[in-house]
């Protein structure tokens, strides 16, 4: 259960350098256990960056409290039925503490509205137990390449319709 002081609210444009300090916190920290120093220099960088149409979307969230924007993730459509969940974080000093799980439950709750059936995700290896605990299932490990000699080892997990 997320504490009352924190609410969740769609993302504007004019969030994008506070989505990008999230990411930049976060996602080096809790990171960290599983995956090598290598990875964590060359490709996080590169992913944790936020995405300017993402939030101007109106599918991509965000949990702000006292502090500031403690957690945000959001969705895209693929194709008719079909979302990918995108960029879901929260802030490194509150995890487990139901951000995450309340981010996830809107856009999931979104999508389904739009009519989607099948939700992707590319997760990181740090993520699986979180998205398996709200119903994802694992299809195995990819590497998503992000410039020519840098990818990223994730876990693409599924929730819905094959």
């Amino acid at each position: 259960m997320v504490a009352s002081d924190i609410r969740l609210r769609p993302a504007r444009p004019a969030d994008l350098t506070a989505v990008d300090a999230l990411f930049a916190h976060s996602y080096a920290r809790l990171l960290r256990a599983d995956y090598p120093p290598s990875v964590l220099v060359t490709a996080v960088p590169l992913l944790a960056r936020a995405q300017p149409a993402l939030l101007a979307s109106g599918r991509y969230w965000l949990a702000e409290g006292q502090d500031g924007i403690l957690g945000a993730g959001g969705w895209s459509l693929r194709a008719p039925g079909q979302g990918e969940i995108r960029h879901l974080v929260t802030h490194a000093s509150r995890i487990r503490e139901g951000i995450g799980t309340a981010i996830l439950r809107r856009v999931i709750d979104q999508a389904r509205e739009a009519g989607v059936t099948r939700l992707d995700c590319l997760a990181t290896r740090t993520a699986v137990p979180f998205y398996e605990s709200v119903g994802f299932r694992s299809l195995g490990e990819v590497e998503v390449p992000l410039r020519p000699g840098i990818g990223f080892p994730a876990v693409r997990m599924v929730l819905g319709a094959e």
